[in-house]
C-alpha cells in the first residue's frame, strides 16, 4: 500500500510540475511529463482505479443474478 501511494505521489506530483512550472521553466517543464506517466504506470485513472482495488482487496465481491451485478462486502465466516 505504501508503494502505491508513492508512486501516486510522484506520479501526479511529476504531472502536477510539469504544467505549475511551464511559466517559469518554459518547455522544458514538460520533462516532468514522461516521468510521471511512468509513475503512474501509463495512465491516472488506472492508477485510482488499482487504489481502489488494494484498499478493498477482500472486502468486497461481485454478485451477479437475473443479468444485475453487485458489489457487496463480504460476509465474515
Amino acid at each position: 500500500m505504501a508503494g502505491h501511494l508513492v508512486r501516486g505521489g510522484v506520479g501526479f506530483g511529476a504531472l502536477a510540475g510539469a504544467f505549475l512550472l511551464l511559466p517559469f521553466a518554459g518547455p522544458v517543464a514538460l520533462l516532468l511529463l514522461p516521468l510521471g506517466a511512468v509513475a503512474l504506470r501509463g495512465c491516472p485513472t488506472c492508477w485510482v482505479i488499482g487504489l481502489l482495488e488494494t484498499v478493498s482487496r477482500g472486502r468486497l465481491r461481485r454478485e451477479c443474478a437475473d443479468g444485475r451485478c453487485e458489489l457487496r462486502p463480504t460476509r465474515a465466516e
